[in-house]
Parts: C-alpha cells; structure tokens; sequence
C-alpha cells in the first residue's frame, strides 16, 4: 500500500492540518508521498523532512509563535506595505519574511535530501500551466506555491514566475493517484464544504472567484478517484465564513483552538474508519 498525504491550501486556516498530522501520526500512519500547494506545501515541506510525530510539535510551535500575518512571514510593516503596494502595482506584502522563515527551518534543504518523496504544486505565469516542482531547493518551490495573487509578488525560479498553486489544482488528489497513491489522506481546511453565495462587495468577487477555482478540481477528482484507491478526507475543524474576509486573513488568534479541535475530530474519524 502507498499512502500519500495531500496538503491543500488555505493561508491561516492552514494550522488545522497540523491537528490532523498530530492524529495520523499517532496511529503510525506515515505517507510514502506528500503533496503540497500554498499553506499545504509549508506545512507539508516539514512533513516531508521529518514523517514521524516529532515534526508535530515543531509545527504546533510555529503556528503558535505567529501573532499576526507579518510574524507568519507574510506581511510587513504597514506603512512599508501601502508604499509597496504604490510602487508595484501587483502585491501588498514582501515575500521576504515568508522565504527567511522558511530558510530557518529548512535551509537549502533539497527535494532530493528530503527521506520522503515531496512535490508543491504553482501557477505558472509564462506557461500558463500547473507546475510541479520535484527537484531543487524546497524553499523556491514552496514560495512559488504560496505566491497569493495580489498579496504577494511572483515568485521566479529559474526564469520562470510563479503564482498561488492553488489557482490551478488546490487539493491536489488526483496528482497522489497519478503517482500510484492507494491510500489517500486529504488534509483540507474547511472551506470544501462551506456554501458559496453570490458576492455582495467589490472585494469578495475575487474571493468567491478563487473558491470556485478551488473547488470544482478536487470535487471532480474525488468522484472519479479509481475503486482501488482508499480516500479519507479528514475533517476540519474551528474555521468559519468569516475567516474568509479581508481581515480573517490575517487573524491568527484563533490558530491553537484550531488546532485541538481538528486534531479531536480526525483522532475520532480515524478511530471509527480505519
């Protein structure tokens, strides 16, 4: 059996993954394969460098170290961030606290170093394509994944820019049973199953956008996912609708409530299905 944890992304709702890492581990539940897009290639490069249950706490530490969008790694001081913003055109936050971050945990770690097979899913800008990164320094390829449209910049690797893998393949399930996955856990945040309604604000038509784009992928892939592949997608818990605003995105307060909540609920789903 090949099992393979997919890692889907979701900015700071991304910590109720670490609960479910917490509950599959304990039961020695270990991926031969990890896949990874935006939050869920972060997390899912620390997986990938160390599988067992130590890496939990590791994890559960920087989640609860971060007070704010800039501590994660994805801001920048305000006044700093309008005048970027004035300048670029494109982004709102330095992707430079994000890629340092990063750099502390993992340095120039390689995918071909790392103990289990790992691949981040991004946007590729020139190609117009999904691309999958499978080889180089881990620390390009997850700020390639991670690259939000609008706030932060694109990210370039080779000569090439990248955006948000969640743009083109956001769960990345179907890629897993390409790579001969038979057992799959989905690590997901919560929104798969949150109801969409049409946008009342400027501001949300991109959100809900972006949602639709999510989506219809993994919903497709689930439905035609091969009768030999076994799928559990894990539940989430602690998010909300309004963790999807302006200003939800940048609210980690909430981060180890999340956390314990999820890991409770995945221990429970695990118990009663496996």
């Amino acid at each position: 059996m090949t099992t393979a944890f997919v890692l889907g992304g979701g900015g700071v709702l991304g910590s109720v993954e670490v609960g479910m890492l917490r509950a599959l581990l304990e039961r020695d539940l270990r991926p031969d394969l990890v896949l990874g897009t935006s939050i869920g290639a972060f997390n899912g490069a620390l997986v990938a460098s160390q599988p067992d249950l130590s890496v939990v706490e590791r994890l559960t530490s920087l989640w609860q170290s971060v007070g704010s969008a800039r501590e994660a790694g994805y801001g920048d001081r305000p006044l700093r961030t309008v005048r970027r913003a004035v300048s670029t055109g494109t982004h709102l936050w330095s992707a430079a606290p994000l890629r340092q971050r990063l750099a502390d945990e993992l340095g120039d770690l390689t995918f071909e170093e790392l103990p289990v097979t790992f691949q981040v899913c991004a946007a590729s800008i020139e190609r117009a394509a999904e691309h999958w990164f499978t080889s180089g320094r881990v620390v390009d390829a997850v700020v390639a994944s991670a690259a939000v449209p609008g706030l932060l910049p694109a990210a370039e690797v080779d000569g090439e820019h990248y955006l948000d893998g969640g743009i083109v393949n956001s769960v990345p399930l179907g890629r897993a049973v390409e790579l001969g996955a038979t057992r799959v856990f989905v690590l997901q945040v919560g929104r798969l199953d949150r109801p969409l309604t049409p946008p009342k604000r400027p501001w949300e038509v991109a959100r809900v956008s972006f949602e639709i784009a999510r989506r219809h992928r993994f919903v497709r892939e689930l439905a035609e996912l091969p009768d030999h592949v076994e799928c559990h997608v894990l539940p989430a818990r602690g998010t909300s609708a309004k963790d999807d605003s302006l200003l939800g995105t940048r609210d980690f307060s909430g981060v180890q409530d999340r956390i314990d909540a999820t890991y409770a609920a995945t221990k429970a789903y695990l118990e009663e299905s496996l």
